[in-house]
């Protein structure tokens, strides 16, 4: 957008001058058809206070109207959990850095205490165990410097909880005394999970249970949950893969768009597929995956040239030919970023069309590679190469 356009619109809707002077207001139009102050702007604004700066009169101050309020409102609380502002006891907005808070990540020990890990780097942060009742391994904390340990160790206070980041934890449902309870399978969650009895469905003591956490860990209170997936029993078949796959949040369903496109991939290699692509299925090329592999990605052909030394042909199934750039295969993928493999399962990048069907090597049928073919010499030094795609059986 114009600055002409700019100032059109700024005359038209009457933004007062100091809105006028962000920085960032050309940005911020461009995004927003009534654009707010932008994040840099009420940072700048607030450390030229010098000072906590009440929100109110900060909201005048910036001429925020009626309509705008809550839209403000909202800004002011996304700078809050992302560690850029924090509310003082008065209700104003402070400078995290100003008051010498440190921004980090909960770190829990199965013994009841734990450490903020800072951000910024650095030594880590004791927590006692009744600062660790507020939180959860691994939620995102501001704290301060509250003294020190018998060995030197720095203790803190949590000022404020950033982020919770556990929604849903996995672990053995308890009832005693008529007071249901979850004790999470990950021991650096050391706090119960309360499970009131509505809350419990019809899950039975001892069972191994997904809870989500509808009301998460305070100063005052308990970490409260909600049964919404029984697993079973503790010794049952497969059951620490289920743990496992819960407890470090594996992602073992693909959403339905990805489901949806990858029903729409054919079942083998079609004839269109192969144009622009060199046919070495003449070639004889073996998988080198062991026996026991779910998926088969690497083929290779190796023959000798006389004294020229060694043919090599190195052959890698081609996902790029189904997966384009940022189409739902590719953004699953991306997110997952490997297959996670278990003794008696596999957690696939991908779904099983593509893992176990069109870009699994399996024998006698055709499958689209890339390839490197080389001449190589009789030490293994490489003479020659070339990448090309290909087809082969």
């Amino acid at each position: 957008m114009s600055t002409n356009k700019s100032r059109s619109r700024a005359s038209k809707h009457k933004i007062p001058a100091i809105r006028l002077a962000d920085p960032f207001y050309e940005r911020e139009t461009e995004r927003y058809e009534s654009p707010l102050p932008s994040r840099e702007y009420i940072l700048q604004l607030i450390t030229e206070a010098g000072c906590p700066v009440d929100v109110d009169a900060f909201s005048e101050q910036l001429h925020i109207t009626e309509d705008e309020r809550d839209l403000f409102q909202r800004r002011l609380g996304a700078m809050q959990r992302d560690g850029q502002l924090m509310l003082n006891r008065k209700r104003q907005l402070c400078l995290p850095e100003k008051l010498d808070l440190i921004k980090g990540r909960v770190e829990g020990h199965p013994d009841g205490f734990g450490f903020v890990v800072p951000e910024e780097g650095g030594d880590d942060l004791y927590l006692s165990p009744k600062e660790m009742h507020r939180v959860l391994h691994g939620d995102k904390v501001l704290v301060r410097v509250a003294g020190f340990d018998r060995r030197g160790r720095r203790e803190a206070k949590i000022v404020e909880v950033l982020e919770h980041v556990n929604t849903f934890v996995v672990g053995r449902y308890y009832l005693e005394g008529g007071v249901g309870f979850l004790i999470a399978e990950n021991r650096r969650i050391n706090q119960d999970i309360l499970v009131p009895a509505g809350n419990a469905g019809t899950a039975q003591p001892g069972q191994v249970v997904t809870v989500e956490i509808v009301t998460q860990p305070g100063a005052h209170n308990e970490a409260v949950g909600r049964v919404s997936e029984i697993l079973g029993s503790f010794t049952g078949p497969g059951m620490e893969i289920e743990i496992a796959l819960r407890k470090h949040d594996l992602p073992y369903v693909f959403p339905p768009d990805v489901e949806a496109q990858a029903e729409k991939l054919p079942s083998k290699v079609m004839k269109k597929d192969m144009a622009g692509r060199e046919d070495i299925r003449h070639l004889p090329l073996v998988t080198i995956d062991g026996e026991t592999a779910r998926d088969f990605d690497d083929a290779v052909y190796c023959e000798p040239l006389g004294r020229s030394g060694f043919r090599l042909v190195v052959a890698i199934a081609d996902v790029s030919h189904y997966v384009q750039p940022r189409d739902a295969l590719d953004t699953e993928g991306f997110n997952r970023g490997n297959s996670v493999y278990f003794p008696r399962r596999v957690i696939p990048m991908l779904p099983e069309a593509l893992s176990n069907g069109l870009c699994s090597l399996n024998p006698e049928v055709d499958r689209l590679s890339m390839v490197c073919d080389m001449q190589i010499s009789s030490t293994g030094s490489i003479k020659e190469y070339r990448f090309y795609p290909a087809v082969f059986y």
